[in-house]
């Protein structure tokens, strides 16, 4: 009898997400993601969400790869990859063969979660929208600051201010959103250098232009449906392309922290590697 694998599921494949897949995996836990079957993406080279397009895809040297079944993910662990599911409403918890240990809740979505402290023997949340002792076992702050990668056991996080976190003295002016409805077509690679006022995308055909000179750090993948006012991209203001294929020092933060949660837990910390 083919024995079940204990696994970490972790809900999103965007680049917090894949900061924490990423940590874990390093550190000898098996990872599950799940995702959508068209992600909207901005941070896509350091995203594991874009195995979703591209069958699999490779952040700082580790690979998931897009499965269908649970035979595939024994063939990716045996890789030394990270399975990914397309899988919106992580269905593949009740399969027989995985024994899902804890759920990290990734998807940033900024609202309570439709599963609750009984999906796995531990769930964890990012930011807003979690209440820890509530919808969850523990929160991790995702707000940039001195608590940022903090694990909350009792009440919230900070909340959603809206505004993102500052970059090299640039706030909102670096996000990049979409100026109508339609389908984003792509003009401009992600960890190109770009001038302000040039060109990157454009949706119906009304273009999306670098508020500054620096270096394109995502973009929401190509062909997919956007709405007005949506979040479709983010320049670096630091002008260094190698910041769009490195994971974040947020990511990795949140990362220790969903680590230090894990391994806080006697009931959960003695069955991660057996």
């Amino acid at each position: 009898m083919t024995s079940r694998i204990p696994v970490i599921l972790i809900r999103g494949g965007g680049d917090l997400a894949s900061g924490v897949a990423l940590r874990l995996h390093r550190a000898g836990l098996k990872v599950v993601i799940t995702e959508l079957p068209q992600p909207l993406v901005v941070r896509r080279l350091v995203a594991y969400a874009s195995a979703v397009f591209h069958g699999e895809f490779t952040v700082e040297g580790t690979t998931a790869k897009l499965v269908t079944d649970v035979g595939e993910a024994r063939g990716a662990f045996d890789a030394q990859q990270i399975p990914l599911f397309v899988d919106p409403d992580c269905d593949i918890r009740h399969a027989g063969a995985l024994d899902v240990r804890a759920i990290v809740d990734a998807r940033m979505t900024k609202q309570p979660p439709e599963l609750g402290m009984d999906a796995a023997p531990m769930v964890i949340g990012l930011g807003p929208g979690f209440v820890a002792g509530e919808n969850c076992h523990a929160v991790i702050e995702t707000s940039r600051g001195h608590s940022l990668g903090r694990v909350i056991w009792e009440g919230t996080p900070q909340p959603n201010t809206g505004i993102p976190g500052p970059v090299d003295g640039q706030r909102s002016e670096r996000v990049l959103r979409s100026p109508a409805d339609g389908k984003l077509r792509v003009v401009k690679d992600i960890g190109g250098r770009v001038l302000q006022r040039e060109r990157v995308a454009e949706v119906s055909g009304q273009p999306i232009v670098a508020p500054f000179n620096g270096v394109l750090r995502g973009l929401v993948h190509d062909g997919l449906p956007v709405h007005k006012g949506m979040k479709v991209g983010d320049v670096d203001p630091r002008n260094d392309p190698s910041h769009a294929r490195l994971v974040s020092e947020k990511s990795l933060a949140i990362a220790g922290g969903v680590l230090e949660a894990l391994l806080t837990q006697p009931e959960v910390r003695q069955t991660l590697w057996t």
